[in-house]
Order: C-alpha cells, then sequence, then structure tokens
C-alpha cells in the first residue's frame, strides 16, 4: 500500500495534524493537507513468520492468554503456529507463544471446519491432521493486532479475534455445494467442526471430550507436557457455536467418528505420537453462509473456561470483539509518538512492528493458577528471562510501566511459593536454565526504575540472595548451580565437584560471566535497601569474571569477512577460557559457537561446551557491572574499540542471538558513542526488515522486537542498571508518554537526514542545558523534558571525556 511521508505521528487511534475539513485549509500561504495516521498500517505481524523466526502473527491481547491463529504442519516453523512458507493447514488453535526456538509449544485443541462431508456420511469427513490438512489460499493470510484471517482451499475462509482467555472464530463458508478438496466428490452444504485433543508437538498423554447433543458444546481437557521445562500441564477448553441449527454431534477417534457416544476418554496406550481423537459438531446450512466459534480456556476446569467464554464474549459479536481488541492496543502503543519525517515506511514498519512483538509476552495468567491461592497477579510464558531480561523487560518497563509492576510481583510471588524465581517457565512449569539467575537482572531492572505499586521488595531482595546463597537441589530449572565452588574459588569451574545440586555441568565460562553479572544486581538491591555489608559482599562477587580471564591466550580465526578458507591470527590477545578446580586453565577455540565456527554445538545438552549459545569471543565483553576495567584488562580504549570493532565485522558475532544486542553500544565505555550509532547502523536494516524473513533469529518471546524498538529510540538500556546509552534515533523526534507521571520525555535530532548520513552526535542539551554525558537516567522517562542532539557526518568529542562515561562499579559505586 502506498503510504504518504508524514510529519507528526502519534501513535493512538486514527488521528489528524490539523483539524479542518477534506479540502485541506490554508495556513499562510501554504495549503496544509489533512493526513491522517493509523498505527496498524505500520505493524505487520507477519514479520519473522518464516526462516526461523517463529513469531506468532495471531490475534492476541497485550500479554493476553489466548492466542489465536492457523497452525501448520511444517516441523521447522510451526513454533509460533502459523508460518508464511507454503506448508498446510492443519487447524485453528488457541494459545501459542511466540518466536521460541527448540519444539513447537501450546496449539491446543484445535478446531477445523470442513463444508460438509463427502456423500453426507460423517465417516467420511476427515479427521486426523495427516487427513484433513489443507492449502491455504495465497495472498490471503490477513493479520494486525487483534485479528488473524486466512483463506483455504476448502472455500473456507476463517478469522479470528480474542479476549484475554477466550477466543472467537468467524468462519464464512462457500455459498453453493464445492467440491472437497482432498478426493474432488460434491459435497452437501452442512458444515462440520471438529476439536481435536491433541497440541501442537503432540504431546498430549491424557484427554477426554464431551459434546452435548442439543446445543452442540464440546467441553474437554488434555495433559501435555511444556517444551522446554519439567513436569506436565492441564489444560481445558469450551467451545459453543452459532449461526445455524445442530443436525448431530459425535466424537472420532483415528480417522473414524460416529454419533455415539457423545463423550471420550484417552490414555497414551504405548501410542507415540498419540492416536488422534476428539470431537465434532455438524449443521444445518448456515443462513448467511456463516459459523461463529467461541473457544474459552483454562488451566483450572472446563467449567471456568465456559465461564471465561460466556463472561467475556456473551454474544458472538465478532466485529465487536474485533474493535475492543484493537483498541487496548492503540492505547498500549500509544504512548510512543514519532515526528517520521523522511523516514522510510520500511523502517517505521520495523520500529512499530518490534514494539507490538515485544507486547505478546509474558502472558497474563492471572486467576488461572491452580499450584497455589495468591492474590498477585501470575505471569506466564517467561520465554525465558535469559533472552527477555536484555531488552524486552526494559522496554515493558518504559512503555507499560504497570504491566512491568505485575509481572515483578507475579516474579516474586513464584519465588513465595516455588522457593526460587524462574529463569524460564511455561505453563505453570519450570522451564530449563540457560545460565545465570537472570530474574534478579529484571527485578534489579525495575527495583531502580521505579516500579513500586504494591511490590513486595523485601521479600524480592530475600529472592535474590536464595539464588545468590542457596544452590537448588535442581539447577537445570531454577537457582544457580556450583555456588560452593562459586563461593570458595570465586569461578565456576569446568568439571566442576558440586555433590549439592545437579543439572547441565556445561556452560563455566558464560555461567560464571552471567553469576558475576546477576551478585552485581544483587549489590544494587542491597545498596538500594540499605543492607551495606551485603552489598560490598556481592560487589566483590561481582568481579569474579577475571578469574576465568587468560591474558595471554590468543585467536586464530576462520574465514573471517573478506578472508574465506583463509586462517589468520585475529592479532587480540586475553580471552575468558576453562579453568579446573585445581586452578590450571583448559582450552577453549575463543571463536567456537560463533558463525565461524561450530554455531551449533553450544547448546543446553551434555555434550555441550563452556559457552552458550555463543563463543568465548563474544562472552569476554561481558561485564557491563565494570566495563572501566574490562576495557584496561583489555589493552585500554583504543585496543578495546579495535577488538570490539573486530567482533562486529568479521563475521564472529550473530545479532540473532540476545547477547549480541549490548556489544552493540559497548563502544560508549570506551568514549566512541559514535561507534556505537555506527554499529546500530550497520544491523539495522541489514539484518531487520519488513519482510516475512525480517529478523535475525527466533524473535524469542520480542526480543528481537525490543532490540529494534530500542536501538531505533535512541536510548539503549543497560538491563539491571539505571543506564540508558544516548544514540540518536531513527527519526527526527520521538516522545514516550510515562505510565506512572503522565509526563513526555522527547528525543529531538537536529540536523536530521533521512539517508542516515549524520548520525553522529556533535552536542547535545537536555531541556536547553548542554549536556555532555554519552549516557542518561530513568529519571529522564518519569520526570519528561527534551533531550535534543545535534548531528552530523563525523564523530565528535561529545561524550568522549572520562567524566562523561557511564559508570563502572570500580570507578563510581
Amino acid at each position: 500500500m502506498y503510504r504518504i511521508k508524514r510529519g507528526w505521528l502519534p501513535a493512538l487511534a486514527l488521528s489528524t495534524c490539523v483539524v479542518a475539513g477534506n479540502e485541506g485549509v490554508v495556513v499562510g500561504t501554504e495549503r496544509v493537507l489533512n493526513w491522517t495516521f493509523d498505527v496498524f498500517d505500520y505493524v505487520d505481524p507477519l514479520i519473522g513468520t518464516i526462516n526461523g523466526g517463529h513469531v506468532f502473527p495471531g490475534a492476541t491481547l497485550p500479554f493476553g492468554m489466548a492466542k489465536a491463529v492457523a497452525d501448520v504442519n511444517n516441523p521447522d516453523e510451526k513454533q509460533g503456529g502459523f508460518a508464511s512458507d507454503n506448508s498446510d493447514i492443519t487447524g485453528f488453535s488457541h494459545m501459542h507463544d511466540s518466536g521460541t526456538g527448540g519444539s513447537p509449544s501450546l496449539g491446543n485443541f484445535p478446531i477445523f471446519p470442513q463444508t460438509g462431508c463427502p456423500g453426507d456420511i460423517v465417516d467420511n469427513c476427515f479427521f486426523t491432521k495427516t487427513d484433513r490438512a489443507s492449502r491455504r489460499i495465497n495472498g490471503t493470510a490477513e493479520a494486525h493486532p487483534g485479528y488473524f484471517a486466512i483463506g483455504l482451499n476448502t472455500s473456507i475462509h476463517t478469522e479470528m479475534t480474542v479476549t484475554n482467555h477466550t477466543a472467537l472464530y468467524r468462519m464464512t463458508f462457500p455459498s453453493t455445494s464445492t467440491k472437497s478438496a482432498q478426493n474432488q466428490t460434491a459435497l452437501p452444504y452442512s458444515p462440520l467442526i471438529l476439536v481435536d485433543l491433541t497440541d501442537l508437538p503432540d504431546s498430549r498423554i491424557n484427554g477426554s471430550v464431551e459434546v452435548d447433543g442439543d446445543t452442540g458444546r464440546i467441553v474437554g481437557n488434555g495433559t501435555f507436557n511444556p517444551s522446554f521445562g519439567l513436569g506436565t500441564y492441564d489444560l481445558h477448553f469450551c467451545a459453543d457455536f452459532s449461526g445455524a441449527p445442530i443436525r448431530d454431534t459425535g466424537v472420532f477417534m483415528n480417522n473414524r467418528a460416529g454419533s455415539e457416544p457423545k463423550n471420550l476418554r484417552i490414555t497414551p496406550n504405548g501410542n507415540s505420537p498419540p492416536i488422534p481423537a476428539g470431537a465434532w459438531t455438524r449443521f444445518e446450512a448456515p443462513a448467511n453462509n456463516q459459523l461463529l466459534v467461541r473457544v474459552g480456556l483454562s488451566f483450572i476446569s472446563t467449567e471456568q473456561a465456559c465461564h471465561n467464554a460466556e463472561t467475556e464474549i456473551p454474544d458472538f459479536g465478532f466485529d465487536d470483539v474485533r474493535k475492543a481488541a484493537e483498541e487496548v492496543w492503540r492505547q498500549k502503543l500509544g504512548v510512543i509518538s514519532v515526528d517520521a519525517t523522511g523516514a522510510s515506511d520500511m523502517l517505521q514498519t520495523v520500529f512499530w512492528s518490534g514494539t507490538y512483538r515485544a507486547m505478546i509476552s509474558p502472558q497474563d495468567y492471572t486467576g488461572e493458577n491452580l499450584l497455589w491461592e495468591s492474590d498477585e497477579p501470575y505471569y506466564d510464558s517467561y520465554y525465558c528471562i535469559w533472552d527477555s531480561f536484555r531488552s524486552i523487560h526494559p522496554l515493558i518497563t518504559l512503555l507499560d510501566p504497570e504491566s512491568q509492576t505485575k509481572m515483578t510481583r507475579s516474579l516474586i510471588d513464584i519465588y513465595r511459593h516455588e522457593g526460587k524465581l524462574p529463569d524460564c517457565r511455561m505453563s505453570l512449569c519450570k522451564g530449563f536454565t540457560q545460565g545465570g539467575s537472570n530474574a534478579d537482572v529484571v527485578l534489579a531492572d525495575s527495583y531502580l526504575k521505579n516500579i513500586t505499586d504494591g511490590v513486595d521488595w523485601a521479600t524480592g531482595y530475600e529472592a535474590m540472595v536464595s539464588d545468590a546463597e542457596d544452590e537448588p537441589l535442581d539447577w537445570s530449572v531454577e537457582g544457580r548451580g556450583g555456588l560452593t565452588s562459586w563461593k570458595n574459588l570465586g569461578y565456576i569451574p569446568t568439571d566442576d565437584f558440586d555433590p549439592y545440586g545437579g543439572g547441565p555441568f556445561t556452560r563455566s565460562i558464560s555461567r560464571t560471566v552471567e553469576y558475576a553479572y546477576n551478585d552485581f544486581c544483587v549489590a544494587e538491591m542491597a545498596k538500594g535497601l540499605g543492607h551495606t555489608g551485603d552489598a560490598e559482599k556481592y560487589l566483590e562477587r561481582s568481579d569474579n569474571w577475571k578469574n576465568m580471564y587468560k591474558a595471554e591466550q590468543t585467536s586464530f580465526v576462520t574465514n573471517t569477512t573478506g578472508h574465506i578458507n583463509e586462517t589468520l591470527d585475529s592479532g587480540f590477545t586475553g580471552f575468558l577460557q576453562p579453568r579446573y578446580l585445581n586452578g590450571t586453565f583448559g582450552f577453549q577455540d575463543p571463536s567456537l559457537c560463533s558463525p565461524l565456527y561450530n554455531f551449533t554445538s553450544c547448546y543446553l545438552n551434555p555434550d555441550g561446551h563452556e559457552t552458550y549459545e555463543g563463543s568465548a569471543w563474544m562472552y569476554t565483553f561481558y561485564v557491563p557491572q565494570d566495563m572501566a576495567t574490562l576495557i584496561t584488562t583489555l589493552g585500554g580504549p583504543s585496543t578495546f574499540v579495535k577488538r570490539l570493532s573486530y567482533l562486529h565485522t568479521s563475521g564472529l558475532l550473530y545479532i540473532g542471538d540476545e547477547q549480541a544486542f549490548l556489544p552493540v553500544f559497548q563502544f560508549h565505555y570506551a568514549g566512541r558513542p559514535g561507534l556505537s550509532a555506527y554499529f546500530s547502523h550497520f544491523y539495522i536494516p541489514s539484518q531487520f526488515n519488513d519482510t516475512v524473513e525480517g529478523i535475525a533469529g527466533n524473535d524469542d518471546s520480542g526480543a528481537m522486537g525490543s532490540f529494534t524498538t530500542l536501538s531505533m529510540m535512541g536510548l539503549w538500556p543497560v538491563p539491571g542498571q539505571n543506564v540508558y546509552l544516548i544514540t540518536p534515533p531513527y527519526f527526527l523526534e520521538v516522545n514516550v508518554t510515562s505510565g506512572q507521571t503522565g509526563k513526555v520525555a522527547t528525543i529531538r535530532n537536529v540536523n536530521f537526514d533521512a539517508e542516515y548520513k549524520n548520525i553522529y552526535i556533535q552536542s547535545a542539551t537536555l531541556n536547553g542545558e548542554s549536556y555532555t554525558k554519552n549516557w542518561i537516567t530513568h529519571d529522564f522517562w518519569l520526570e519528561g523534558g527534551v533531550l535534543e542532539l545535534t548531528l552530523g557526518r563525523n564523530e565528535s568529542n561529545w561524550g568522549t571525556k572520562d567524566e562523561d562515561l557511564p559508570p563502572s562499579s570500580s570507578t563510581s559505586w
């Protein structure tokens, strides 16, 4: 769609720049036209729905539980349900995660419509995923906030929208008898809709279903496995129909169906994958060729699922539900406004779509947690905090502090009842820990940024100390492992002896640097709460990264940019290396698990290596608590800048993993903020665009989306600290209205050019006064004001002096 370049572009609703008639008004000697801006024009949920992005593009509310979309049968691309490829559609299900890697999750109880059964015999309809899989009609997929639609080659067009616990579908059938795509025989016009007791990963253990012969209502439940954790979960559904008289009902098992009985129970029975089973309702021909299907969901019971559906969508009003969902999204996105004069449609779409995706998860399951009784909020699908602490939660804190407050309270309440903070959590189950206890970072970040309403910070601090001091029996799903060695040796040894708990005895390098930063976050909390002794203890522990640093370690790299099939000395010395209990160092090639060398060999498995999803080259830069000491350790500012630039330009760094985000902006610490701006543009838009392949790697619950939003806003948050690193926004001006104070913070570029040649800050003012620091605190967002950045084509001396650099624990604690 052609879009006119606009000037002032507030996000909320459809707003006009000038209130006047359609012909425009005359201001002076110029005619001002009444351009309107609709943020939905720049939100494309289909970005990242192929090539491993695994984005959920369907209908959802911000942080909503119900997430409806068409599910595909491509095992490599169905993690978000739908994929923009040529795979078949097997159903429409009501709960999903977004952007995850590995095994798919959720996708429970898909429904599937058929215009009729061949020969008007129910048993001739198609009940299994394999049999019913249907081709999509190219070009019919339509996705907007709160809405998704697609047409299949069955000539049935399905639309969907949601409330928090309920999905609503509107299915439009062909007005005349059609041929079945599967067998090319004429079909009677008597629609059948089935509900399948399955999920995306085919993990169902037990299940039951019952259909009411009079109303057609189908209720049921199933026990399923989480995709990245331990245990099982039970989920319940309640499906109701509107639009046509009920003709008959029944159940199915495998590829056979019948009108009796009206209920069914199923167990594993040694079958893998589980035997298909479910229920169906068949209708007379709909008068207006449409049927509505309402599916309520609950982790509590089928009764609760029906209650959710009946209270949230009492009258099947599809357009009203869609409108309400859209309005919620407009309000959430409306706290930002940009002056996008000159900015391309593509970049605006990257910006707004990233912001949208960052508000899909975690998911609000408040009232649906049967594990304990509590008046606190309960959020789930922290998938995973190792990914989300770096940019998702800082962005939510900035744009939606009310939701971040609820998430913070939820994390603390999980500790209160489970004994530990989660690092990953899905479907009421404990998820696997990938590195440190990074909920500590989320809590510290929230504490430092005025997240206070109803938050029990004393218990929050207690939870963080528990992570730092008390090793759980199974630290694969919570807390930290190797704490005895951590306390006594000051690092996590490779091949550690740890008889106090169990987990994957790998990742000694990455766990060491993450534990060190986790302890720094504990120290910050301790300082703020007046626990001086604790603050000093954990600040000292935050230096433990030094104990894995081997100063004489060299690095030879192969296939770097411009040197394919060559192995060269990188020219840099000193890297984190494995270290054993006796204090001696081992060896892991610093480039191992980078894109240049065995990229996929450092996952969470028993034969993994000493870094996780990244190389020692990258992890050597992970000292956000004390970058001043790191820079000195690596040879001083000049050498540090060369080394960090080499990380970005050589091919060693993959921006599709979240650990790569902060290194884009770490030039600030060496007095080169202009290079942070340069490398921000190095990745955007080369790795992030507005196509279905438009993100680097898995979106990981919106991590990639939050990276682009924060980068393009111009103030990059250092997670776990009250620090934002200043770079020029990608727009002439960005405004954010604080959800806590109602005040507006403005970042404005002077000499902005949309070709992005003027990307270097020459000078800055804050509320009219000269501002030389290359960082700013959260007070700017809370108190409002104007940060004005004068730009030029070359680096300047702005933000380069020692006193203008961001704080480090060794210089400004």
